[in-house]
């Protein structure tokens, strides 16, 4: 199973969910395109939603680093939601955890755009 993005707005934040497997290839560059489409579309406000993701590989890694690069240069905010034990893990081990924003709930995830 490949990715599978769907994009909703809670008030000013626009929620991207993530579904399936960020990996080299088809999932990477879909997530890269739509966080690229989103900072076109003027979103600055983005929380993705990762709760539903069962894999991610060193390219997946990459691309949410190149995205939060990509939303900060346009001066937005890029968040993490609902991460699974797995990406949790991995985000620790690549001491990238402390990069991003992390949150457990979507309520003050979305409050913390404020």
């Amino acid at each position: 199973m490949s990715v599978k993005l769907s994009t909703r707005q809670v008030g000013d934040v626009s929620v991207l969910d993530v579904a399936g497997r960020i990996t080299l290839g088809e999932g990477s560059s879909a997530l890269r395109d739509t966080l690229r489409e989103m900072v076109n579309k003027n979103q600055k406000k983005i929380l993705l939603n990762l709760g539903e993701v069962s894999y991610i590989d060193s390219s997946g890694i990459g691309e949410l680093v190149s995205g939060f690069t990509t939303v900060a240069n346009s001066g937005g905010q890029l968040k993490l939601l609902n991460l699974t034990k797995r990406v949790k893990d991995l985000l620790q081990i690549t001491k990238l955890y402390t990069v991003f924003d992390v949150h457990e709930d979507e309520a003050s995830a979305v409050r913390s755009f404020a």
